[in-house]
């Protein structure tokens, strides 16, 4: 049947119902309702009493068997089918259910009972239509195949496919997971801005907007971190974020232009607190969402029980390029450009060079969890130098799979070196790039920041890799997507 013909049948049957005084949007407060997934857990075999209950879903299947109804009915916590016939709930009830479609949602009320073959059943005496769906699910047996399409249109990918939504159900755990962990350990959630007036905390391009009342040109935060550091210097010693960001960047199956982060800070802590952190909190997360820390991701086992092993960056970078942290940018590119690598590239910063090497050594990367350690200085505007080497930070990066997950490091609380790294910052980036020094966080170390440990993990990727998802977008409802056709 042409969709065309399904639309103009369900507009009749819209029709009908409204022809005999019915109106299908029109219900709004239900009493006695029961989800389904309780009706289940509760029902007791042999009760001596027969148990009336009430229950309301979308219709997702529907059998006439003679005289007989047969339906399937899910709400977000479980399915049960439904027994109807006319002897129960009166002729014209029965005739009603002949306006009823797959995909309608409904409330019905009736008797609980499971058949002879053994499933829970609802026999109903009475219902009331919830919401009559003009447009049919997609096909039954094939789903929402169309990737794009999926996305588009999040609603019918969690409609249609039961993993789709396991996987969400899986980022909320993950999620309350996280909070409990950090909220046990001592930490404090708090908010921070949204909108900035000067983009900080990360690399990356920002969005921008205006303020019309204090006619203020203004970006959506790329990180909170310099926010989340006055709190330390405020006296609040251990404090995290789960927030959104934005980068005005490239779109992949690992980035998307709005994506989720989380941020904690703690005083009197280093880089090596931010390591352990960083693997009793994942491995805690596993243990609790998944019953397990051994995952597989791309068809690869992947144990998180800490210890990780640790590489140097400096290292590698030396055994594959020749590089050395004291070379300047000029030698950094020509050795680059010796192993085959920017060739087309006349100009970079260092921040563009240092991009090309981790996507280039990220290719080298196992499967099990591994700390970076070893990045330049020049490379960490925010981070504290290593005491026996001014040339390397105090900062680590976490890859798991060849995905960074998480980024960390001792935490730079001296104003004057802030000041001058911002400074250089600003020096090497193109004149098109418009940057300033943050007076005001300058200001705020100024009064004093303790020694600090800060760390960053990406949400969306620590999804994707406990729930087995290739792409970003398979763990964001609704990801960006270039415009098309509805």
């Amino acid at each position: 049947m042409e969709l065309n013909e399904i639309l103009a049948q369900r507009r009749a049957k819209l029709e009908a119902l409204e022809a005999k005084g019915i109106n299908p949007y029109g219900a709004s407060c239900l009493a006695n309702r029961v989800e389904i997934g309780a009706l289940i857990s509760g029902f007791k075999e042999g009760a001596q009493e027969a148990v009336k209950v009430s229950a309301s879903g979308r219709i997702m299947a529907k059998r006439l068997h003679g005289k007989v109804l047969f339906m399937d009915l899910r709400d977000s916590t479980g399915k049960i089918q439904l027994y109807v016939k006319a002897d129960y709930v009166g002729k014209d009830k029965f005739e009603l259910f002949e306006q009823i479609d797959i995909a309608d949602t409904i409330n019905v009320k009736g008797e609980i009972f499971k058949t002879h073959t053994g499933e829970l059943t609802i026999k109903v005496e009475d219902f009331t239509v919830l919401s009559k769906a003009l447009r049919p699910l997609p096909e039954k047996w094939h789903g929402l195949k169309d990737v794009e399409l999926r996305y588009r249109q999040r609603y019918l990918d969690l409609i249609s496919n039961e993993e789709v939504r396991k996987v969400f159900l899986q980022r909320s755990k993950i999620l309350l997971s996280l909070r409990k962990f950090l909220d046990e350990s001592g930490y404090l959630e708090v908010e921070t801005p949204m909108m900035h007036d000067i983009p900080g905390g990360a690399a990356g391009r920002p969005f921008k907007t205006h303020h019309n009342e204090y006619n203020m040109e203004l970006t959506l935060r790329i990180a909170p971190e310099l926010y989340l550091k006055r709190l330390l210097v405020g006296g609040l010693d251990k404090v995290y974020e789960i927030n959104r960001s934005f980068r005005n960047e490239g779109v992949s199956t690992k980035h998307n232009p709005e994506f989720t982060m989380l941020e904690v800070y703690c005083a009197y802590a280093n880089v090596e607190d931010m390591m352990q952190l960083t693997e009793n909190l994942v491995s805690s997360i596993a243990k609790e969402v998944l019953g397990t820390t051994k995952i597989v991701f791309a068809d690869k086992e992947i144990d998180l029980a800490p210890p990780w092993q640790r590489r140097s960056f400096a290292q590698m970078v030396k055994d594959k390029f020749n590089i050395d942290p004291s070379d300047d940018i000029l030698v950094m590119l020509a050795k680059l450009q010796e192993k085959g690598f920017a060739k087309e590239k006349n100009r970079l910063t260092r921040s563009q060079i240092n991009k090309i090497i981790e996507e280039i050594l990220e290719q080298d990367m196992t499967m099990n969890p591994t700390f970076i350690t070893d990045y330049y200085t020049s490379l960490c505007p925010l981070a504290k130098t290593r005491q026996d080497n001014p040339l390397i930070s105090e900062r680590f990066e976490l890859y798991v799979a060849g995905m960074e997950i998480a980024n960390a490091y001792s935490e730079l609380n001296n104003p004057i070196e802030q000041r001058r790294r911002f400074e250089e910052e600003i020096k090497e980036l193109d004149t098109q790039e418009k940057k300033v020094v943050d007076d005001d966080y300058v200001l705020a170390l100024e009064h004093g920041m303790p020694p600090a440990g800060g760390l960053g993990i990406g949400i969306d990727r620590l999804v994707m890799l406990l729930t087995g998802q290739p792409s970003i977008r398979d763990v964001i409802l609704f990801p960006l997507l270039r415009p098309g056709k509805e």
